[in-house]
């Protein structure tokens, strides 16, 4: 046996072929459902009882237990279900969902408790799953396959697997070309922060000034978006945009929005081309909202980040610019530096995330109803835990998930075993396979050592379903916390931005 095959067998021996998506999804139980929890955690009914000047229901700590058993006569609570026995009773193999719920009236707490808002499918051989480091001889006598890898998820007594989900990479500028804009070169970004994800698009019209379309406002100017964001004289934009260089085209720009000499002067020229029709106050406090809120919302939400905001536009600013001279190549899409993987984790915190907003709606419609008949009630009656639970179930059986996106969970495949460790590592383009899209399809350089240049299906998915390599694995998110760190160990430091 040469050292080739003795490193291969010791790294199968100790590594797993889906290792990331467990791991994904473990970091989805300890990480990001706390996260969607916190973000979600303080709830406002708009009608209050009459005696009452402040009403909130507040949600904290999560917990996620094991799968368990419940009989429909009640029984057998706290009995734990193995995915063998949810297989053949055609049961989803989950677990309970506990979440602690308070009401406060004007500002002290009137009740405190923990209930159930749903049960949480659970992924074979997680953390959170009861076969999680058996041995070979336990798993046997479990009734499991010792060299079943996990990695999938068993609803209504069907295995189902979560297949990985290739896009673009969010928070990234990238330049391109776009046929839909008259401008030669457009630069973009997908700001995503929490359930957000929104599109920004810097193009160069005729008249050569610069235009930013996100949201609800289209085709603003982006230095009369700058000089709202507080970077309001004209010497400190273009030193933020090069310190090194002046462009010429930046000169037209600043020409251009001259007469804007104030932030809010700034702000109310937006207000009013976007359609804002209010008074002045506010209509600048409605247009300051849509700022703080919709533009690059990954960098922050709250008046403080907004000369972060101007700093960054300046920079996008800058690599567009040499883009149009020539000076910087186009960024490649199809080059998996730009693009990221949605694991199972990450899919179902996407899935969460939209029926957490679903769960709280259907709170405040009964609270609100119960108040209108002139009663008080209790939290406790009027959180359907059944209702969070059937959504999750039914995308999780459909394979229909949030934002129209269809097939993301199958059916595993077991013909043979190697089929279903293929199935486990598939990775599929959202790309309609209807199009021609040559280049996405393409085998790329940096597909080497990440995806499979050979196994892809013919006929209209090809180079669209594509499988992960045999020892290929995806790392998770680093906290930018950590990152920073990292950097200012380096001798790195932050830009002063005033």
């Amino acid at each position: 046996m040469d050292s080739q095959e003795i490193l291969l067998r010791k790294y199968f021996d100790e590594q797993s072929f889906i290792k990331s998506d467990i791991e994904s999804f473990n970091n989805f139980i300890d990480v990001e459902l706390p996260r969607i929890i916190a973000e979600n955690s303080e709830i406002e009914p708009t009608i209050i009882p009459p005696n009452v000047d402040e009403f909130k229901i507040k949600f904290d700590k999560v917990r996620v237990t094991k799968p368990q058993i419940i009989e429909s006569d009640g029984s057998g609570e706290n009995e734990a279900k193995y995915p063998i026995e949810a297989r053949l009773r055609k049961m989803t193999y989950a677990a309970p969902m506990y979440i602690t719920v308070s009401a406060h009236i004007n500002g002290a707490q009137r009740e405190s408790f923990e209930t159930q808002i749903g049960n949480l499918p659970v992924m074979l051989k997680s953390k959170q799953c009861h076969l999680y480091r058996l041995s070979r001889e336990e798993l046997i006598a479990r009734g499991e396959d010792p060299d079943d890898p996990g990695g999938y998820f068993i609803i209504n007594g069907t295995e189902k697997v979560l297949v990985k989900v290739e896009d673009l990479a969010a928070n990234r500028f990238i330049t391109d070309t776009d046929s839909s804009s008259t401008s030669k070169f457009v630069g973009k970004i997908f700001s995503e922060y929490s359930s957000y994800k929104i599109p920004h698009l810097i193009e160069r019209l005729r008249d050569g000034i610069f235009y930013l379309t996100f949201t609800r406002v289209r085709r603003m100017p982006v230095v009369v978006i700058i000089k709202a964001l507080g970077l309001t004289k004209d010497e400190e934009i273009s030193r933020f945009i090069s310190a090194e260089r002046h462009f010429d085209e930046i000169i037209v720009n600043l020409l251009e929005a001259a007469d804007i000499k104030t932030e809010e002067d700034a702000v109310d020229y937006l207000a009013k081309r976007s359609g804002i029709t209010q008074s002045k106050e506010i209509r600048i406090e409605r247009m300051r909202e849509l700022l703080d809120k919709y533009l690059l919302p990954h960098l922050g939400t709250s008046p403080r980040d907004r000369p972060v905001k101007a700093y960054n536009l300046c920079k996008m600013l800058k690599k567009l610019i040499l883009t149009f001279r020539g000076e910087l190549e186009l960024d490649d899409k199809d080059n998996y530096a730009n693009k990221r993987l949605k694991l199972s984790g990450d899919l179902l915190a996407d899935l969460i995330r939209v029926n957490m907003k679903v769960l709280i709606g259907d709170l405040l419609y009964n609270f609100q109803r119960i108040v209108k008949r002139g009663k008080f009630p209790t939290i406790k009656v009027i959180i359907r835990e059944k209702l969070l639970t059937s959504r999750i179930y039914s995308s999780m059986a459909t394979g229909t998930w949030t934002g129209g996106r269809k097939g993301i969970s199958q059916r595993i495949q077991r013909l043979n075993y190697l089929e279903t460790m293929s199935h486990l590592q598939r990775v599929v383009s959202p790309l309609s396979a209807t199009q021609e899209n040559f280049e996405a399809r393409e085998l790329h350089s940096t597909h080497l050592g990440r995806l499979c240049p050979i196994e892809t299906p013919e006929g209209t998915n090809i180079g669209l379903k594509k499988n992960l390599a045999l020892l290929a694995t995806v790392s998770q998110d680093t906290p930018e916390d950590e990152l920073l760190k990292a950097l200012r160990s380096f001798g790195m430091k932050p830009v002063a931005l005033r």
